[in-house]
């Protein structure tokens, strides 16, 4: 009943936290998103009154055993009366299961209504009151609202993390089978959070938790064969754990469009990363918003389709999207059109599925020559909606608008070529188009691609193509969402909460969640790790960011050996690390610090030359680097000058030593009288 115990310490830290939740720091700026208004303390306060009432030791250690004794207790009057045992034993299992089912039945109701709230929700207030209800539900002991608590306390939701509490009750989770714990367990050990550092056990909690069917385990572990990280390199083995999480992702892609989420660079420049392209300011918002109520049609259509699929951090808002939309199609907005088609095909609050209104907006669209417009008529006569299902006509309508370079109908075109669907089955095709849609991000495409590249259909097989395409793919899953509460949790000050995020998405294989975790850990803000163990951690981040192409990440790795942070100094591996960096990815940053080794010989031979070229090339790879190298190159020829100065004097004492003991004191007479003849000579020549 241990876990029991664990609970009641969770509700009183989950009643504490709440209470004391302030508005963010955020204030105005991310209203629509951070805003977290308090939630009522006073029913808390009720609810924590109430459990702590029921839940002392005695009760706590026999909660289920009491409600069961009370029955029994119940008819125990009732027994002497009762001759036939069988008859009795068999009541009494009969009401042990219906009490069992009954305190089973409330947690899963309390469980549901959470989920509800959580999904219906748009304040940070209303979603903080669902952990009540999963609060209560998990001390029904229901696993999947301890699940819930447990990421919480883990991920510091709504300000009460609390990773020893978290750590209890991933630990209490995994015995009962959970593989979500499984993966945490795996995540906490592997970088040492709250656990001992261990790989070896990190990996064996990853193996359970994927077999027990978690997603993000089955992908940390097909990053892990891939690169190598504490296991043998084996592509095959990856692409079986990727395609696995691949296959789940495309499904419900299939369903409804995935939606791109906001990946921040923390290593931006503050200045950039306070008005980040990714993340739409609100004092932005609320000006865009002023244009579209002025008629502003390409902003009316814009703020439609970021409020269509919840982007640049603004909540998605159906209503508001169809409002935008309908503004702008009054205006003659052909965009504006084929997205309320697209909002009626699918079905939402705010337009309720509709073939007839879908055909309708489509129509007015595709008539204008729009792609979108064309591409959705594609997808009535392809599926039969509202419309017979006629081949002929989706595919007419599919290379319409894939001519005009729209990403979805160069998908439906090769999927058509790819299934043999109304068309002879070509693999060539089916690749052209699927390539083609992919160069534009289309997911759905990118996963056909993979399939092609794994069972080599069509295309020569590739298991590290074929990786490396589902990996883009399942790095769409919902777990991607944890970049933007990560993101604005950095933003807020809550270091050690974004950085459990950030650390997470960094396991799973997100090269811009390793550079973000490197980038935090480095800064020794964070207080979940001993500082000791942050610059090692970060080098650790800081190299599978560089592996997977990152400039940046290149340069710092080179920047941690030239000073020595987390590991020996070393100016060879240093120079090595920024002579890629120069080479493959022509960064100037590097191009400088080369320069600047070449010119003191540090790890490498001196080569003034080529310093002075370096310098060079980074002022003319980025502005940035103009004063920086202007100085180098200043205290550069100062230094050269000085030393050919000195240089100079010694080399002409040497030579007028050896011609006074050669000619005599006074052989610069005779040099001059020398001159004068020659040139009198030539003068009588030229004038006699």
């Amino acid at each position: 009943m241990k876990p029991l115990f664990l609970l009641i310490e969770i509700l009183i830290i989950l009643g504490v936290t709440i209470k004391t939740i302030e508005a963010e720091k955020h204030s105005k700026k991310q209203k629509g998103r951070n805003v977290t208004a308090q939630v009522s303390v006073n029913k808390v306060k009720q609810y924590l009154s109430n459990v702590l009432e029921q839940r002392k030791p005695i009760n706590v250690i026999s909660k289920k055993e009491n409600l069961l004794e009370n029955k029994k207790n119940h008819h125990k009057l009732r027994r002497k009366g009762i001759r036939n045992k069988d008859l009795w034993k068999r009541n009494e299992d009969h009401l042990e299961n219906q009490a069992k089912n009954n305190f089973t039945d409330e947690g899963d109701q309390l469980f549901k209504m959470g989920i509800k709230i959580l999904q219906q929700s748009k304040s940070q207030k209303q979603k903080a009151e669902a952990y009540i209800f999963f609060a209560k539900a998990a001390d029904l002991g229901n696993l999947k609202a301890m699940e819930k608590m447990a990421d919480a306390l883990l991920f510091g939701n709504f300000g009460m993390q609390n990773i020893t509490a978290a750590i209890q009750l991933y630990e209490s989770l995994a015995k009962e089978g959970s593989y979500k714990a499984q993966n945490a367990l795996g995540f906490l050990s592997s970088y040492g959070i709250g656990m001992e550092y261990n790989q070896a056990k990190a990996l064996i909690y990853y193996t359970f938790g994927s077999a027990g069917g978690s997603m993000m385990s089955q992908m940390i572990l097909g990053y892990r064969y891939l690169s190598g990280i504490n296991v043998l390199q084996n592509c095959e083995v990856a692409l079986s754990h990727y395609k696995k999480v691949a296959d789940y992702i495309a499904d419900k892609l299939e369903k409804s469009e995935g939606i791109p989420v906001e990946k921040v660079r923390l290593t931006e420049r503050p200045e950039n990363l306070s008005s980040n392209s990714e993340i739409l300011d609100w004092d932005i918002y609320q000006y865009y918003k002023f244009l579209a109520e002025r008629g502003d049609v390409q902003i009316q259509v814009s703020l439609g389709q970021l409020h269509l699929i919840g982007r640049k951090g603004l909540d998605q808002d159906y209503y508001k999207a169809l409002y935008y939309f309908l503004k702008a199609a009054k205006a003659g907005s052909a965009n504006a059109m084929a997205f309320i088609g697209k909002m009626y095909l699918e079905g939402n609050a705010a337009a309720p599925q509709n073939n007839a209104t879908a055909f309708k907006y489509f129509s007015m669209a595709a008539s204008k020559g729009n792609a979108i417009g064309l591409h959705g008529l594609g997808l009535l006569y392809f599926y039969g909606k509202g419309v017979p299902v006629n081949y002929a006509e989706a595919l007419k309508y599919f290379q319409k608008a894939a001519e005009k370079g729209w990403p979805n109908a160069q998908f439906q075109l090769g999927f058509m070529y790819y299934s043999g669907s109304g068309v002879w089955k070509d693999y060539k095709l089916a690749f052209k188009y699927f390539y083609l849609a992919s160069q534009s991000g289309q997911p759905l495409a990118i996963y056909y691609l993979a399939e092609m590249y794994a069972t080599g259909t069509g295309v020569l097989r590739s298991c590290r193509t074929a990786v490396e395409l589902y990996k883009g793919v399942c790095e769409l899953g919902h777990w991607a969402e944890k970049f933007l509460t990560a993101y604005f949790a950095y933003k807020n000050g809550d270091i050690d909460s974004s950085l459990v995020q950030y650390a997470l998405l960094a396991e799973m294989g997100y090269e811009v969640a390793q550079s973000n975790s490197a980038f935090i850990l480095e800064s020794k803000k964070a207080k979940i790790l001993e500082k000791e163990k942050m610059y090692p951690m970060a080098l650790l981040l800081w190299n599978r960011a560089a592996i997977q192409g990152n400039a940046f990440a290149r340069v710092k790795i080179g920047d941690y050996h030239y000073y020595g942070y987390g590991t020996k100094r070393d100016y060879q591996t240093a120079a090595t690390h920024y002579s890629i960096a120069a080479d493959k990815y022509h960064s100037a940053q590097a191009m400088f610090n080369l320069g600047y080794m070449y010119e003191h010989g540090l790890g490498i031979t001196t080569d003034i030359h080529l310093a002075r070229r370096l310098y060079d090339m980074a002022a003319q790879t980025s502005p940035d680097a103009h004063i920086p190298v202007f100085l180098a190159l200043m205290k550069l020829e100062t230094v050269h000058l000085l030393q050919d100065i000195l240089f100079f004097n010694f080399t002409m004492r040497w030579k007028w030593t050896v011609l006074d003991n050669t000619i005599g004191p006074c052989w610069d007479l005779f040099v001059i009288g020398l001159i004068v003849a020659v040139l009198i000579f030539l003068l009588r020549n030229r004038y006699g």
